[in-house]
């Protein structure tokens, strides 16, 4: 089976089995990124049952010395293991050459995470209309949502008017995985959704609670762009990103007494040792506030 081919059937299996559009995008991206390594111009690409694990680790060894990321190498290595597998249970190859693939280690960081006063500060500005923006209502919704849901950008694209529970003030979202989770929101949530939904333009076309002026679906991408702007236009938060109000929540979630079993529960993360970061986070706080407030850590103590 030629390699395009295998990839455009996979790609449609992904489609069948209602992935996330984000996942399939992500894995088409890098699954043509392989292609056409493999196919330079006057080359054709070889087939499937001619890709080895030699092949493999060349063009794994191609980024790295391209300098990609550990994160965007696990991800590529991810779509080629999703790939073999797919093509081992249809039967066009007789080994899964991508399992042997070693995934590269993450390197330990820690989330940079704005205060809970520059955070506040923001949504206040936002909502007081001094950027003047058309899109006003909608927008304070927006970051009332990310910030006091802890939601993905992926699962705010994603949320259905349906998926609002006005009376007990609750979300129904759809996380990675098509995994679902009930989400509270706050009273500001509330009010903000309220007054956005009421607003909403496109009635009957959409089942998406956020859309453009012109009733179609908004984007991520859309989204990435309202938060940078804001910012840049509010405060001295550059570059803010969906993610790291996410971020915040969690953060600001954990300084005030919530338990790790409740955040995790909350950002939908199926490992605690993955909501484990933000205590890391906190201690990193912590530390800071005992090297400027502690007399035997400044160095300036009588001796």
């Amino acid at each position: 089976m030629e390699l395009q081919v295998a990839i455009e059937k996979f790609l449609a299996h992904l489609h069948r089995q209602d992935a996330s559009d984000e996942t399939t995008r992500a894995y088409a991206s890098d699954l043509q990124q392989f292609a056409a390594f493999l196919s330079p111009p006057g080359v054709t690409a070889p087939s499937v049952e001619e890709i080895d694990l030699l092949t493999l680790r060349e063009w794994l060894a191609s980024l790295f010395h391209q300098g990609k990321a550990s994160v965007s190498m696990r991800r590529k290595i991810a779509a080629l293991r999703a790939l073999w597998k797919f093509l081992l249970r249809e039967g066009a190859v007789t080994q899964d050459v991508a399992r042997l693939l070693t995934l590269p280690k993450l390197p330990k960081t820690v989330p940079v995470v704005p205060s809970a006063e520059s955070v506040n500060g923001l949504l206040d500005r936002v909502a007081a209309g001094i950027a003047e923006r058309d899109t006003l209502v909608r927008d304070i919704a927006i970051f009332e949502l990310l910030y006091g849901c802890g939601l993905r950008v992926s699962e705010l694209v994603g949320l259905r008017l349906s998926d609002i529970h006005w009376s007990d003030r609750t979300l129904l979202v759809r996380g990675k995985g098509r995994k679902e989770r009930i989400v509270p929101f706050t009273p500001k949530v509330m009010d903000a959704l309220g007054r956005w939904v009421a607003a909403r333009p496109g009635t009957g076309q959409s089942e998406n609670v956020f859309v453009t002026r012109k009733g179609t679906v908004l984007s991520d991408r859309s989204i990435r762009r309202i938060l940078t702007s804001y910012a840049e236009a509010l405060s001295s938060l550059q570059g803010l990103h969906p993610h790291t109000l996410r971020h915040a929540f969690a953060t600001h979630l954990l300084r005030e007494g919530a338990d790790l079993r409740s955040i995790q529960e909350l950002l939908g993360h199926a490992q605690l040792s993955t909501t484990q970061k933000y205590t890391q986070v906190s201690l990193t706080d912590l530390l800071a506030v005992y090297d400027r407030a502690h007399p035997r850590a400044r160095g300036d103590a009588a001796k």
